[in-house]
């Protein structure tokens, strides 16, 4: 399985809906979301990735004025949006939140500001120690029984969590959503420094992606195009190789950057989270081409980022 219903690109929506608080959202935000979903349908995404939190729920909000603006949109795409997090108040910390209660609160209230009947897709956005998985199997049971969501799945959970929150489910978890770029690479990284002194500091829970492989759960990789870190101004080894590469396929490095993580053979689907229209345009051909590295070309992008050779 690749990413979400067979997505090999998914759209990150955590930078539409404007400010980080509890604002309301403006006709400008609006319009910016529609922008960034037109870049990103012209470039053949059909999946989009929300979480209730981002930008305090606006990014769900315009979303859904988007689809209210754009009869038969819904039925072309793939929806998918996370719970399990909230943010800070007036009279609490921030905190992580996977009671059964308000895991059927939360979608139902991210149901209405997507103005949609059912989701393809739900995960639980972060591990909650506190949470009690037969909980979570009854309130992810209802909301399935209900038609509310199609398919559930998790973020940022090691192999181990999700082994032991599967034993209690009668619905399969399908999708893994990690950080894995070309800039953050401990998901790679700590399954080859096994046996040497650099594995006790690599946090990356190992065997988790060869876990997800096994058992069919796609890896979506969200923070896909590492912030920009290889293709802005700013030059770098790993940038001038990127560039090089870019332009050697006919392609752009963006493109390249997403590749990488492509060519893997877990089939990781990449989240892009940028909202602006032409860095979406850009990575198009990660959409429609097959990553077009070499075994060799993937390696030497992998050590041109990590800065050393390979133990």
């Amino acid at each position: 399985m690749t990413g979400t219903a067979g997505s090999r690109v998914l759209y990150g929506c955590m930078g539409l809906g404007g400010s980080w608080d509890d604002s309301a959202y403006t006709a400008a935000d609006i319009g910016h979301a529609e922008a960034a979903v037109g870049a990103a349908l012209d470039a053949g995404i059909t999946a989009f990735d929300h979480a209730d939190i981002y930008r305090y729920g606006k990014s769900e909000a315009v979303f859904g004025e988007v689809l209210a603006a754009s009869p038969g949109l819904r039925e072309r795409i793939t929806l998918q949006t996370k719970c399990g997090i909230r943010l800070p108040g007036s009279e609490r910390r921030g905190l992580y939140d996977l009671r059964g209660p308000g895991i059927v609160r939360r979608v139902e209230e991210s149901l209405a500001r997507l103005r949609t009947d059912t989701l393809d897709v739900l995960l639980l956005h972060r591990p909650d120690p506190l949470a009690r998985p037969d909980e979570i199997a009854e309130a992810l049971g209802s909301l399935h029984r209900q038609g509310l969501v199609k398919q559930f799945g998790v973020s940022n959970m090691s192999a181990a969590q999700i082994a032991h929150l599967q034993a209690q489910l009668d619905v399969p978890l399908v999708v893994n959503q990690l950080e894995m770029s070309l800039g953050h690479r401990d998901w790679v990284e700590g399954g080859v420094t096994v046996n040497t002194a650099a594995a006790s500091e690599n946090g990356f829970p190992h065997g988790t992606v060869e876990y997800c492989s096994a058992n069919g759960i796609g890896l979506q990789a969200w923070g896909a195009l590492a912030r920009g870190r290889f293709t802005g101004s700013k030059p770098t080894p790993a940038g001038e190789l990127i560039g090089a590469l870019a332009e050697s396929k006919g392609t752009t490095p963006e493109t390249i950057v997403l590749w990488w993580l492509q060519r893997h053979p877990a089939g990781i689907a990449p989240v892009i989270g940028t909202s602006r229209p032409e860095r979406i345009t850009a990575c198009r051909d990660a959409v429609s081409r097959e990553p077009e590295l070499t075994h060799e070309e993937w390696y030497d992008l992998w050590t041109s980022a990590r800065g050393a050779p390979l133990p």
